[in-house]
């Protein structure tokens, strides 16, 4: 480098920069090089720079003077530098990347001052020497010579940093280790290389100017800062060849849109040649090259417009739902889109609805269809205004530039039919009053024929009529009254009664109509009181409101008027009536009105005069509310006519002979129960018994013993499994254990009667008190009590086995905890058979079953 050239100066933008003499280069910064080796002579070499753009052209000439060294004379006062010993001392040391050699190829020679004094051995290491790259260097040991022995990539190795020694014979360290760092000078002998081979970039075709497509990027491995890293990027082709369109920045890489001509309509797709080189661009720099590929993206830069200005077609009356025309347009945008669909609207002429356009999604045209019948007669010819639009808004260059719609004008033309008549409106009305004369005739429904205007041929008929008051006649569709006419039967909306009448010509089309027949109302019903009865408890009410409703219309209807009309004395001065609204009023009495019920005439009428009279009954009563006079009521009003006694009396009859029969069945039954007075102690009654069963006894005092496996069993009715302890027998029952205490009424004699077989024990009476027979009755609570805890101690029993143990599939109630002791206590029947001596019952003699035997009857 020679010098510096302020070139903004003189020019601030340069696209061009030339040099008069080959042997320099100029950057774009200034800075002059030598190109080339340069000998200067004595004299001043000067040469020129040519700055230019696209509209001005300088020069600029360079004076180069050789450099004179100036000796300078020493002051006096200043310090006199003198020599000192020297010493052990780095010595700078470069080296040429990709040396040519000759190798080894001399560096430099170290040297140490003890080698005035001593003989010196000098020796080296670091990397290159002992370390990775090995033998890369190495030191003459006697003098001091270091040599490189092949040549060095700056970008593997920048430095090396040996370190080097110098010793005696003897292996004395004559200085310390000097370090001793060799630099490896860079050379410009990589290639720039883009980061990627091809770049795909996208930018929409109505981009501005300076819109930036895309960045390029580069790297070089040469050492960095320098020239030999200082790219330049350039666009070195562009394919389509057109004006050019894009730009690149040289320092940054940033594409960008260059022109306002960018149309993918015309160009979609462009090819770029892009080429970066080291040295600043400078030609003798080292540059690669790289692709990139720019897609143009459509715009909505393209209005769509219709192929023709003005359309026609024609469609037949009273179709509907037909297509009747299709509209192409061109659109130059991409097909598919957002920016190619097209809207269709009808700008003018279906103010009544009749057409629809719609889009075809295929091929992108308006399709017109009739969606309402037209009119042949109304309308022979319709003019239609469309315009179409694109599903995405036009750009705001193209919206300058054309109008927003393109229009298109489309003539419909209405082909007449032969059609039916025409039941226009559909629904006609006529008024009527209610309670007209039969055969009174009215104005009727009227069709017509669309062709010829009016009625002339058409023949009418009823289709409906709800109640059939109404007849039509069928040339002139009057109608005329054939029943008397009630508006208060009329259930629809608006006193409105609705016929439906069909017209039909001579070719047999017709059209149906409604004939809503307004019936005017007639005052022909008076108002009427809706209660019939009413209870007032006195004092707490005062008053009673009566309320009433007329059928009539409005004008025969509320407000009406309440007043006692022809009422008896005794009621005019107990009750009397206020009016609250038009349709209501509130029947009061005096505080010295009786509690009874009174028939109070209360008269009612309307507006236009019509008045009714009813009597109501009022129930004044001493309550605190109505139901409970309401009951009192009901129950002393029923009347009873001469069936209804009769069906009573016959019930009566009937229940009487029911209970004669049972009292008559009842004590027969119990005289045949009597017993003779000199019955013996011992009896034997059947009870049904199949089969003779185990030998028992009934013995005076009522218990009966039985002897099952050698055990002796006492019961009081044999019911339950006697258990001895201690002298005393206790039975077991279903819920822990009970005793038998004590059998009611001592001294009295009890008979127990069993019948065998089957298990089965009938107790047939109770002898208690006195030996007659027939002065002891038991009740039933008695016979519950005395039989219920027996048969649950028979029902333990059975869950037993013959060890008297409980079966393991029995169910337990260990909820109950039971009374008294476990053990029972000694009941009656132990202390009778202790003191009667009863053992004898155990071993009974054969007469005994003989006479048993005897007394059963075969």
């Amino acid at each position: 480098m020679i010098g510096r050239v302020n070139l903004k100066e003189c020019l601030k933008s340069a696209d061009i920069i030339q040099l008069s003499d080959p042997d320099f280069r100029v950057l774009s910064d200034g800075s002059v090089f030598t190109a080339r080796a340069v000998v200067f002579p004595d004299e001043k070499r000067s040469f020129t720079i040519l700055l230019s753009d696209s509209k001005t052209q300088k020069e600029i000439t360079v004076l180069l003077e050789r450099q004179k060294k100036v000796l300078r004379k020493r002051h006096m006062k200043e310090t006199v530098l003198r020599r000192s010993k020297r010493r052990w001392a780095p010595i700078p040391c470069s080296m040429q990347e990709n040396s040519l050699g000759p190798f080894p190829l001399l560096l430099q020679q170290v040297q140490s001052d003890a080698a005035q004094n001593y003989t010196i051995f000098y020796s080296i290491s670091g990397r290159g020497v002992d370390q990775e790259p090995l033998n890369l260097f190495y030191i003459e040991k006697d003098t001091g010579n270091l040599y490189c022995t092949r040549p060095v990539d700056r970008e593997e190795y920048d430095v090396f940093d040996l370190i080097a020694y110098a010793s005696t014979q003897d292996g004395y360290s004559a200085d310390l280790p000097l370090p001793l760092p060799i630099r490896v000078e860079d050379e410009n002998d990589n290639y720039p290389n883009f980061t990627e081979s091809i770049y795909n970039f996208e930018v929409p075709e109505s981009s501005r100017l300076g819109t930036t497509v895309g960045v390029v990027c580069a790297t070089d491995r040469d050492e960095p800062d320098t020239m030999h890293t200082l790219l330049k990027y350039s666009i070195l082709e562009q394919t389509p060849r057109s004006p050019g369109l894009f730009s690149v920045h040289p320092r940054t890489g940033v594409v960008t849109l260059a022109s306002h001509s960018l149309d993918r309509e015309v160009v979609n797709k462009y090819t770029l040649l892009m080429k970066v080189q080291d040295m600043d661009g400078q030609f003798f720099g080292l540059a690669a090259t790289s692709t990139c590929l720019i897609t143009v993206k459509d715009s909505n830069d393209n209005a769509p417009a219709f192929r023709q200005s003005k359309y026609e077609a024609s469609v037949e009356e009273n179709t509907f739902n037909v297509e009747i025309l299709r509209l192409p347009i061109d659109d130059k945008d991409l097909i598919n889109t957002e920016n190619w669909r097209a809207n269709f609207t009808i700008l003018k002429g279906n103010e009544k609805g009749h057409f629809k356009i719609s889009t075809d999604k295929e091929t992108n045209e308006g399709v017109l269809c009739v969606i309402k019948p037209l009119n042949y007669e109304e309308n022979r010819q319709m003019i239609l205004e469309i315009g179409v639009t694109n599903e995405a808004p036009l750009t705001r260059d193209t919206q300058i530039r054309l109008p927003t719609m393109n229009r298109a004008v489309v003539t419909v033309n209405v082909k007449d039919q032969d059609e039916g008549p025409e039941c226009n409106p559909p629904a006609q009305y006529v008024w009527i009053k209610e309670n007209s004369a039969i055969g009174s005739k009215i104005n009727g429904y009227k069709a017509y024929d669309p062709e010829t205007g009016n009625s002339n041929g058409l023949r009418y008929k009823k289709l409906h009529d709800p109640r059939g008051w109404i007849s039509i006649d069928e040339i002139s569709g009057s109608i005329m009254t054939s029943k008397t006419l009630d508006r208060e039967a009329v259930t629809s909306q608006n006193d409105i009664y609705n016929i439906t009448v069909m017209a039909i010509d001579q070719d047999g089309r017709s059209c149906t109509g409604t004939l809503a027949v307004n019936i005017e109302d007639v005052n022909d019903n008076p108002p009427e009181i809706t209660q019939n009865y009413f209870t007032i408890c006195k004092p707490k009410m005062s008053y009673a409101e009566i309320s009433a409703v007329d059928p009539d219309g409005a004008d025969n209807g509320p407000p009406f008027s309440f007043s006692l009309a022809n009422a008896p004395p005794e009621i005019s001065r107990i009750w009397t009536l206020t009016q609250v609204n038009g349709t209501a009023a509130r029947l009061s009495y005096r505080n010295d009105a009786y509690f009874q019920e009174y028939n109070v005439p209360v008269t009612v009428q309307d507006r236009a005069g019509q008045s009714a009279t009813k009597k109501l009954r009022v129930n004044l009563c001493d309550c605190v509310h109505p139901s409970q006079c309401k009951a009192a009521f009901r129950s002393g009003e029923i009347h009873l006519g001469k069936w209804a006694i009769l069906a009573i009396m016959l019930g009566i009859a009937l229940l009487s002979c029911v209970l004669l029969t049972l009292v008559c069945g009842i004590v027969g039954t119990q005289k045949g129960k009597h017993f003779p007075e000199d019955l013996a102690q011992q009896n034997l009654i059947i009870s049904n018994t199949e089969a003779p069963g185990d030998d028992r006894v009934c013995s005076a005092n009522g218990f009966m013993t039985q002897s099952i496996n050698n055990s002796s069993q006492g019961f009081c009715g044999t019911l339950g499994s006697g258990v001895k302890t201690g002298g005393q027998e206790t039975i077991e029952m279903v819920k822990g254990h009970q005793t038998l205490e004590s059998c009611r009424g001592a001294g009295h004699h009890h008979t127990l009667d069993s019948c065998k077989g089957g298990g089965h024990l009938t107790l047939d009476s109770c002898r208690g008190g006195h030996t007659d027979v027939d002065n002891c009755r038991h009740t039933y609570s008695e016979w519950h009590n005395f039989t219920q805890p027996r048969l649950g101690e028979k029902l333990n029993l059975y869950n037993q086995n013959e060890e008297h143990v409980r079966a393991p599939d029995y169910v337990l109630t260990y909820s109950y905890e039971g009374r008294g002791s476990p053990a029972g206590s000694v009941g009656c029947c132990s202390e009778k058979q202790e003191e009667e001596g009863l053992d004898f019952l155990n071993n009974l003699e054969p007469k005994f079953t003989a006479l048993a035997e005897a007394c059963v009857k075969r």
